[in-house]
């Protein structure tokens, strides 16, 4: 089954010119998550999202925070690529990104293979997903909408 996401997530990235390996679903990314302890997830979300809003509820040792921009100025993180390889020192290992609608993720995935890691994908819709009607979060796509396990802040 494994095989057949990536090889999904691989096509889904060549079909949209994708700058880095390809792009999983939240229900993709949580069923490799379940099944190879390996892999790892970067959240780039910053601090202050995952303790407000919430984080996702995966192995701790696949969890990892590398922020994208910095709270509260939103400034670029000028220290990404060097706190990524100080995660993840490995460049072969597969890596998920996720922020809250799946923006910062793909900037951090095109990043990280430009820095020579080479099995980066993106989390489609985030950990929120899109705006809804209303202009609310986690009612239109992302992990929580999917219902995957995460913990609220």
């Amino acid at each position: 089954m494994s095989d057949a996401i990536l090889k999904l997530a691989q096509q889904r990235g060549q079909e949209q010119f994708l700058p880095y390996a390809g792009a999983v679903t939240p229900e993709e990314a949580h069923m490799l998550l379940q099944n190879h302890p390996e892999i790892r997830l970067v959240d780039v979300r910053t601090h202050a999202e995952r303790d407000w809003v919430g984080r996702v509820q995966i192995n701790a040792e696949q969890h990892l925070a590398v922020q994208w921009s910095l709270y509260p100025e939103g400034a670029a993180n000028p220290n990404f690529v060097q706190e990524l390889n100080a995660c993840i020192p490995d460049k072969s290992t597969l890596i998920l990104f996720l922020c809250r609608s799946g923006v910062r993720s793909r900037h951090g995935a095109k990043l990280a293979t430009e820095n020579g890691y080479g099995q980066c994908y993106d989390i489609l819709q985030g950990f929120e997903g899109d705006k809804d009607e209303a202009g609310h979060r986690k009612s239109k796509g992302g992990w929580c909408y999917a219902g995957l396990p995460w913990l609220g802040a």
